[in-house]
């Protein structure tokens, strides 16, 4: 009897153990905010969490990273309301639809998307052991979400490198090593991409993966945690002008009262904070905008710190910033957000349930016709995000995106309306041209989804009727084995990443300089041809179909090289695609987000391989190795390694210049760019400028996102596969004259902007400038990209300006 009294002593105190919540000092085994934990060591804790206490708390897995990481989010409610998680979710999300009987705050909280802003992940255990200890009431009528890290491949690189550099005891000198990251810096994920601006884009597999748990929920709050300068005070709502007009009154006083709740406890501690300054809700692909035109009240958090306070460090003024102080802070707004949104429940599930009544938007619908892969690739952008869509075959009347468009045809469109649930983000993503009640702004002004997939557009006022079923797509010819050569047709990524295809198998691949027809077949420059004599080493006709297959391509047969009008396949005309070994320069002055957007570009979206060759050992490689070299955006270039890539150029070498890296070769005689220049002003002030308005006047000379419609020259290679018209994203004020010849897009003397702010004296500079162009030097050939088409991957009409400066120009 003894002894099963002692084994069920054992029993229980096992039982109270295992229920035993570890605070994270605890469960890590030191002190929080005496070293940067890493991502495993996080898991690991929100695990421990959810064995400790299953009823309250649930782990939800939602994807990997590039290199391997765990994406999670984690539920913390009540033990009822973990019980009750799905249930209460489709409530919530019927409350959308003028269902009423919601009854629960959803409040999402998201850490760490810049990986070296990274006391916010700290922050999300503490808070995170605060709600199922000391805050327990909080959850009564709330259910808090946690991402405890966005963006965990950035955070490691990160607290990897400083746990290697940081001085013992840590040293908070601020000019010591562990205050200066090296050029691949922790802030973007692996792909070197900022997360907070992929929120809509979802170019990065995190954001796709995380889009999905995101839908199902749609908070009522959201907050993304930062880090900003380390010598700036914190920032909390509200937010700073411009606001989009879309959001609503009720929006805009949550934000204050949920900042007056932050700045009681703030004050208290005698903590620094400011409000309603640089950090707008414009920009819709922020993880503060994105929830906010979903119908949550979304924020942006800004701990002053970054990558340069370490464990701690000295500021500006003399004070010391420790790590813990900033988890402090982030702590402190963080559970102040939750108990805020649980006092204000009842108003929160009004209000959204309102926010998703039908509104009277001027445009009810918008019509979009075009390039078929174009209007796909566009569709499976607006599957991700759940909206709605539909097509129609009838003539179309409304306001054209460009002079002249009509729509009036008898040809499939797609058609895209406000009138759904997620009518309020079709209006940001449609619009012609954001409102914009202040110049201002933190990010671009301009990005209306019809010009970024470069698709003939109408906005109509009326609501315009359509099928969900969408057009019956052509289906797909099969290559003839008996055939002299195969063609298929050139202007989108798909037609790109199909070649890549063929290359990597060892395809020899031609392309026409000129139209060229076959009775009524006319097949436009660029169009891909592969022919049974140049490709007779190889299974030419199972490779050439498997690729088909995948990129559902239509190959068009032909027994005879004999055209009908044109080049016929023998002509000088008609050129061998050369198969390109290609290289990105890396380090140095290059920006980590110019290098990440053109190596995503190659390894993601276009499937080829490129090699990295970084600025620390450049001058010892061997160029002869590569065909192309690109240069991302860059600030500098030693003149040694400048005048090797020239001599390599003159050798027969191709080099693409992206955005700033023009101004590199501005400075250089060899290479024909000159900037425009504004003409000067004459004009007198009569009275010096006030100093208040130096910010203003500063913006004259700026351009932040604005859209141009651009002028194509079609004969010019690199710009195969499009039409007379481009509409480019400008990101600066800085233009360059068009080129002696060569220029492939360029802007027209009398331009003025499609979308976007576009300062009063950048604007003199534009007239007349290049977007795209080439130069020959020597044997090889110079390839200018003055706007950059890869930026952040969401222009997706440039992609094929940049497929065609690597395969078609140059050649």
């Amino acid at each position: 009897m003894k002894i099963k009294h002692f084994f069920l002593m054992i029993l229980c105190f096992q039982l109270s153990a295992a229920q035993e919540l570890l605070s994270p000092s605890d469960f890590l085994g030191y002190e929080l905010g005496t070293r940067f934990s890493r991502h495993h060591q996080v898991t690991d804790y929100f695990e421990h969490l959810a064995s400790q206490a299953p009823d309250r708390v649930k782990l939800q897995p939602y994807g990997t990273t590039y290199e391997g990481r765990t994406l999670m989010v984690v539920f913390i409610s009540s033990a009822d309301n973990i019980a009750n998680l799905e249930d209460i979710r489709k409530t919530h999300m019927a409350s959308a639809t003028g269902n009423s009987e919601a009854n629960k705050a959803v409040v999402w909280m998201s850490y760490n998307v810049h990986g070296n802003e990274s006391v916010s992940t700290e922050a999300s255990m503490l808070t995170a052991y605060e709600l199922l200890t000391g805050k327990k009431e909080l959850l009564e009528n709330t259910v808090v979400i946690i991402d405890p890290c966005i963006n965990p491949d950035g955070r490691d690189r990160y607290v990897n490198w400083y746990n290697q550099f940081a001085n013992a005891p840590y040293q908070t000198d601020p000019n010591s090593k562990e205050h200066h990251e090296p050029w691949l810096a922790g802030r973007p994920n692996h792909y070197m991409f900022d997360l907070n601006r992929d929120w809509v884009w979802i170019t990065q597999k995190e954001s796709q993966q995380r889009l999905k748990v995101f839908t199902q929920w749609l908070p009522h709050v959201h907050v993304d945690f930062h880090e900003q300068g380390m010598n700036n005070p914190y920032y909390f709502a509200p937010a700073a002008e411009p606001l989009h007009e879309v959001i609503t009154d009720w929006q805009k006083d949550f934000q204050v009262t949920l900042g007056k709740n932050h700045a009681k406890y703030f004050d208290q501690e005698g903590w620094l904070y400011f409000t309603k300054e640089r950090f707008d809700l414009l920009y819709p692909s922020y993880g503060d905008t994105y929830p906010t035109y979903n119908g949550g009240i979304g924020m942006t958090y800004e701990q002053g710190g970054s990558g340069r306070a370490g464990l701690g460090v000295i500021t500006a003024i003399g004070d010391t910033l420790t790590l813990k102080d900033r988890i402090d802070h982030h702590f402190t707004t963080g559970i102040s957000t939750v108990e805020t949104s649980a006092a204000h429940a009842e108003r929160l599930i009004a209000e959204f349930a309102d926010f998703y009544a039908k509104k009277n938007f001027e445009f009810q619908s918008y019509v979009l016709q075009g390039n078929e892969d174009k209007i796909e690739a566009l569709t499976q952008l607006l599957d991700a995000h759940e909206i709605t869509y539909g097509y129609t075959n009838n003539a179309v009347k409304g306001m054209g995106y460009e002079e002249g468009v009509s729509l009036n045809n008898k040809e499939p469109k797609l058609v895209v309306s406000t009138n759904q649930l997620k009518g309020t983000l079709v209006k940001v993503l449609f619009e012609p041209e954001t409102k914009l009640n202040d110049s201002i702004t933190y990010d671009i002004t301009a990005w209306s989804l019809p010009y970024a997939y470069g698709l003939h557009t109408v906005a109509s006022k009326k609501i315009v009727q359509a099928n969900e079923a969408a057009p019956a797509a052509s289906p797909a010819a099969v290559a003839d084995k008996n055939a002299l050569a195969w063609i298929t047709d050139w202007n989108s990524m798909k037609d790109a990443r199909f070649l890549a295809d063929l290359i990597k198998e060892g395809v020899r691949v031609r392309t026409n300089e000129a139209p060229f027809s076959f009775g009524e077949h006319t097949f436009d420059r660029g169009s891909l041809i592969v022919t049974k004599g140049d490709n007779k080493h190889i299974p030419v006709i199972d490779i050439l179909e498997k690729a088909a297959r995948k990129a559902s391509k239509s190959i068009y047969s032909t027994t005879t090289g004999f055209v009908d009008s044109g080049y016929d396949f023998g002509s000088p005309s008609v050129k061998m695609i050369k198969a390109p070994k290609a290289a990105i320069y890396s380090g140095g002055s290059v920006s980590t987000l110019g290098f990440g957007e053109v190596w995503h570009f190659f390894e993601q979206q276009l499937h080829y391989p490129v090699s990295v060759l970084d600025d620390s050992y450049f001058e010892r490689v061997d160029l002869s190795a590569y065909d192309v070299l690109i240069l991302p955006n860059m600030r500098s270039l030693d003149k040694d390694k400048l005048q090797k890539i020239k001599s390599w150029v003159r050798d027969g070498g191709k080099l693409i210049a992206i955005g700033s890296a023009l101004n590199v070769l501005d400075r250089d005689d060899d290479f024909s760019l000159a900037t425009t220049e504004a003409e000067e002003n004459t004009e007198t002030h009569h009275t010096p400028e006030s100093y208040n308005s130096s910010q203003r006047e500063a913006i004259k000379e700026l351009i932040t996102g604005a859209i141009f419609k651009a002028t194509v020259d079609p004969t010019h290679p690199l710009a195969f596969g499009y039409g007379s018209a481009y509409h480019t994203l400008k990101l600066s004020g800085r233009s360059y004259q068009w080129l002696d010849s060569g220029n492939a897009v360029y802007l027209p003397q009398d331009t003025t902007p499609a979308a976007g702010f576009v300062g009063s004296e950048a604007i003199k500079r534009q007239g007349g400038s290049l977007v795209f162009g080439s130069e020959n030097m020597g044997r090889g050939t110079v390839i200018y990209l003055a706007d950059n088409p890869l930026f952040r991957g969401f222009w997706e009409n440039g992609k094929l300006f940049f497929a065609n400066a690597l395969f078609m120009a140059g050649n």
